[in-house]
């Protein structure tokens, strides 16, 4: 049954009623409790860890639902593991997190001691995306609870049996004046980056990172956004072909394309361009023999985004370029939302495929003549969220990292910089504002509060009015360096 304009806007309506509702509650259970102990967070992030490994099984069967076809490996890997490692790590690291770190005093205070305490910032707000929604819920999760903070997630609509679950998994743990989870569509979330959060986590595209940072700004919310753009995949003549092949389909084909540090765009030497599209097909191949009932393909998250991916196979197509459908079993893929792997080529700056993010199994292939003709293509372009690197020539790989900007790099393989614990993890410019992984993560969602701390004797008394001789040969001696 349809749900009527009245009944989605009712919907609405007591979704927002709910949001302001847990909000409030947070704010005023943060304010009795703004500094939760060290046991208190190792608690929590256990629980957190255990609720996750009950509903393993359920988050598996929901995303296989929101997705048509989910690959189960890929969700437990990628969802469920890679979360339960980031628990892990932010618990053995959060006691040496939280301890004040000592400050130099300047000559002209002492006696007094300088510290910096962490302290949690209160209220958080994060809003989750249909792509992992799993793993970028509990991800922040994980770090918000590690600095002692509260939470108000908001997941997308476009993962509607996923949402019950997580809402579920998360109210099994926590009440919710510490966790909380809301559903709703354009109008909730409208509704939730206009509130007064302590701190504000967006994942999702460029263009809506736009408009949550222009809401947060009304209320000076400080914002981390986690966007994306065209991460791309710079081979060179020194890389290994066939581990190169492997690890950007790899890349590529994991959840289908659909993930914000996915390969975009091949970048190889003109005299490589046929070699390079042939090893691409061949490890597709030996990935993916079938598609349409490969358990470990997952499909198109919902017919408007397949619509969207076929518009720019067709754009680039009708300007120009060479299409190729990496079909190698000749399967038909109507009735279901697979979509095979494409390689483009003979792109040109016109082509939608090459303006916007893909997000989905699409691979364009560009070529170049040296090195540095592919530096200045990146540089030329918005700084994108991940970038990769096949070669094992040490001075390609420093010239490439010190040239170029990109959120994060990996060189010789796709994606796995971002499972990387101890790394910080984010986009820079277009792709992206601030960290929240690991110790960056906990830096971000605490106050960093200065603490300067004077014992009986005060230095500072020396400097008071009247000023004297004694100010006067202060003044000469620190500022001017001389008696």
């Amino acid at each position: 049954m349809v749900a009527t304009a009245t009944q989605i806007q009712d919907d609405e309506q007591q979704h927002i009623a709910h949001l302001q509702d847990v909000f409030a509650k947070q704010k005023a259970a943060f304010a009795q409790q703004p500094y939760p102990s060290l046991q208190q967070r190792r608690a929590d992030l256990d629980k957190l860890a255990a609720v996750l490994l009950k509903y393993k099984d359920q988050v598996a069967e929901a995303m296989n639902q929101d997705f048509s076809s989910r690959s189960k490996d890929e969700t437990l890997l990628a969802e469920i593991l890679g979360a339960l490692e980031g628990i892990n790590y932010h618990k053995k690291n959060v006691k040496k997190w939280m301890k004040p770190s000592k400050r130099h005093v300047g000559l002209m205070f002492a006696p007094a001691s300088n510290k910096v305490f962490y302290q949690p910032k209160g209220v958080i707000g994060v809003i989750v995306p249909w792509n992992y929604p799993t793993f970028l819920t509990v991800s922040p999760l994980a770090v918000a609870l590690a600095a002692g903070n509260r939470i108000v997630i908001k997941l997308s609509e476009f993962t509607p049996a996923t949402n019950l679950v997580i809402k579920a998994m998360l109210a099994e743990a926590f009440d919710e004046d510490q966790i909380a989870v809301v559903l709703g569509e354009a109008t909730v979330g409208m509704e939730f980056t206009s509130m007064h959060w302590d701190h504000m986590i967006f994942t999702g595209s460029t263009m809506v990172g736009r408009h949550v940072m222009a809401s947060a700004a009304k209320n000076l919310v400080p914002v981390t956004l986690e966007l994306g753009g065209k991460s791309p995949c710079i081979i060179t003549d020194s890389a290994s072909l066939s581990g190169a092949g492997d690890s950007i389909i790899f890349g590529k084909s994991t959840n289908a394309g659909q993930t914000c540090v996915a390969p975009d765009y091949i970048l190889c030497p003109e005299n490589m361009k046929d070699a390079v599209k042939k090893q691409i097909a061949a490890s597709y191949q030996k990935f993916y023999p079938t598609l349409r009932d490969n358990q470990d393909y997952t499909a198109i998250i919902n017919q408007r985004q397949l619509d969207r991916l076929q518009g720019l196979v067709s754009d680039a197509s009708a300007k120009g370029a060479t299409v190729e459908p990496l079909n190698h079993a000749g399967e038909d893929f109507s009735g279901t939302r697979k979509m095979p792997l494409t390689l483009i080529t003979g792109t040109t700056d016109e082509m939608t495929v090459m303006q916007d993010e893909i997000f989905g199994p699409i691979l364009p292939i560009v070529t170049y003549k040296n090195l540095d003709e592919a530096l200045t293509y990146i540089k030329d372009r918005p700084r994108p969220l991940a970038m990769y690197l096949f070669s094992h020539n040490k001075k390609e790989q420093q010239h490439v990292v010190q040239t170029t900007h990109a959120g994060g790099v990996t060189i010789n393989d796709c994606l796995t910089h971002i499972a990387q614990d101890d790394l910080p993890f984010g986009g820079v410019g277009d792709s992206g504002i601030g960290h929240y992984h690991g110790k960056e993560g906990f830096l971000t969602l605490s106050h960093a509060k200065s603490i300067h701390t004077k014992g009986h004797i005060n230095s500072g008394k020396l400097v008071h009015a009247p000023h004297g001789r004694l100010v006067h040969r202060l003044i000469y001696k620190f500022l001017l360096g001389s008696k």
